[in-house]
């Protein structure tokens, strides 16, 4: 007997009016859900759930308490109990009668601290998703640049667009890569971070629009916020493993992006399209082709942070996102970095971009620093030279670390649901109760440093997720699902089902 695939459900922009139809195939079966109570009360649960996972994005307008009644067939008083108790909690606002909007209490918006969670002084680090250095290739190839310092030393010190080798080598990267590219499009960056900085510098003032993934990187939320800009978030899908089996795809929705990108006109978007951080996504090359001709067509200057792109699990990911956008290459800004491929302590990226784009960055960075420094710059031409003995191995371990971290929880926490993405340094997990903030403030009183989901949200979203990065060696993480485990336990006070279930993309 053949299945029918079910229909894709489509994202949701911020500010979108959300129609009956679309709302209730994202509830899913709200009627089945456990110790529901009350009709009112399972619906007023699953929509509260929708907006905590970020499937429905804050300010997203709900349809009418009679269409909404037809459409799932209940009374109009059901929707309207249901819509009382979520503007009574805080996850909805407008009055009875007039288009209700989604929120979330003030209780449940969390304080940022910035991208950097530090560590237990004594303990565990399951926040941080960056591995330990090769050591020795790393002290060899600084090792190699200080040797070659001297020349150098005759001069002032101050690389404004970066040292020309390297330069030079960054540039070759994309050309292998099939992207013609030249180092007068290339500056060296203090890091992938501190690129964003500086393009935020350049093209974002305060209470303009930045266009983010949802989830996204917490440093990329954290540097929109401090510069007074605000993010627009445009969600980035999971599909359970049936829904997998039966076609359904995770991932991008390009026309969801576009709609937002016509609606809220941000004066720049910042995606992360290879290995996604924190999901471990990549975007397939059909949707980067939509994806790029909505930038086309709406003109939207992009960002594409490749920081992740060379830890790869299965195959390299697609051709780079400029290569799909020839006919306007100034609306795309790719940035890279050494930190995930080799060590993050070098504290080394660049920006690849059109080269009147560099001059107008390079305008900037006066007023935020004079350049990167010497030594690091030389020991990454050495690393990039390196890079094809480096790169696999570093590969095979984030690979190894994955699949042990998977086993471990789905031993200790079968009831949690894994996103396993296409690549990337860290799971992104579906908790069976919204209670991410909980954990991770009850894990650090165990000595174990969590990232909860919210952080990777806009306005409190993703309650029910968390990021765990598999970099840390497999004893260390052995250890952490043990606590982890522990701290679930006592927030939920409750015992851990035995079904895994995992999420496929």
């Amino acid at each position: 007997m053949s299945k029918t695939l079910p229909v894709p459900i489509p994202a949701v922009a911020p500010g979108a009016h959300v129609d009956a139809g679309t709302l209730a195939r994202h509830l899913g079966n709200w009627r089945t859900a456990p110790d529901a109570g009350p009709v009112y009360h399972a619906l007023a649960d699953a929509i509260r759930l929708s907006v905590l996972d970020g499937r429905l994005p804050l300010g997203a307008q709900l349809p009418s308490e009679r269409t909404l009644a037809a459409v799932l067939r209940v009374s109009r008083t059901t929707i309207t109990s249901a819509y009382s108790e979520l503007r009574e909690s805080g996850h909805l606002v407008g009055r009875q009668g007039a288009r209700s909007i989604t929120a979330l209490p003030q209780a449940n918006r969390p304080e940022h601290s910035g991208g950097y969670v530090p560590a237990p002084a004594t303990g565990i680090d399951l926040a941080n998703a960056s591995m330990a250095a090769p050591e020795g290739v790393i002290f060899e190839s600084y090792r190699e640049a200080v040797d070659s310092l001297c020349p150098y030393l005759s001069g002032i010190g101050l690389e404004h667009f970066g040292l020309p080798q390297l330069r030079e080598a960054v540039a070759q990267r994309y050309r292998e890569r099939g992207l013609p590219t030249s180092p007068d499009q290339i500056m060296i960056t203090s890091g992938a971070q501190h690129a964003l900085a500086l393009l935020l510098a350049t093209y974002v003032a305060p209470l303009d629009r930045v266009l983010v993934e949802h989830p996204t990187y917490l440093g990329l939320l954290e540097a929109v916020r401090r510069h007074g800009a605000k993010p627009v978030p445009v969600g980035v899908r999971s599909a359970t493993a049936q829904e997998a089996r039966l076609g359904v795809e995770a991932g991008w929705e390009p026309s969801a992006v576009e709609i937002a990108m016509r609606q809220t006109a941000p004066n720049l978007a910042v995606l992360i399209i290879d290995n996604h951080n924190p999901t471990g996504l990549t975007m397939p090359v059909e949707d980067r082709k939509a994806l790029a001709e909505a930038v086309l067509r709406t003109r939207t200057l992009t960002v594409v942070d490749e920081s992740l792109l060379d830890i790869w699990h299965e195959a390299p990911p697609p051709p780079p996102f400029a290569s799909f956008v020839a006919e306007r290459p100034e609306l795309v800004i790719t940035l890279g970095s050494m930190s995930k491929s080799f060590w993050g302590g070098l504290r080394l990226g660049w920006i690849r971009a059109e080269a009147e784009v560099i001059r107008r960055v390079a305008a900037t960075r006066p007023t935020i620093d004079l350049g990167t420094p010497i030594v690091e710059q030389l020991t990454a031409t050495n690393l990039l030279a390196k890079a094809g003995q480096i790169l696999p191995a570093r590969r095979e371990l984030a690979v190894t670390r994955r699949a042990f971290l998977t086993a471990e929880l789905s031993r200790a926490l079968p009831d949690w649901e894994i996103t396993t993405g296409k690549g990337g340094l860290s799971l992104w997990v579906q908790l069976p109760k919204p209670m991410s903030s909980a954990l991770a403030a009850a894990a650090t009183r165990l000595g174990l440093a969590l990232v909860a989901g919210p952080r990777f949200g806009v306005g409190g979203a993703f309650e029910r997720h968390l990021r765990i990065p598999h970099t840390q060696p497999e004893p260390v993480l052995a250890q952490g699902v043990e606590l982890l485990e522990r701290a679930w336990r006592s927030v939920t006070g409750g015992s851990v089902e035995a079904t895994p279930r995992t999420l496929v993309s």
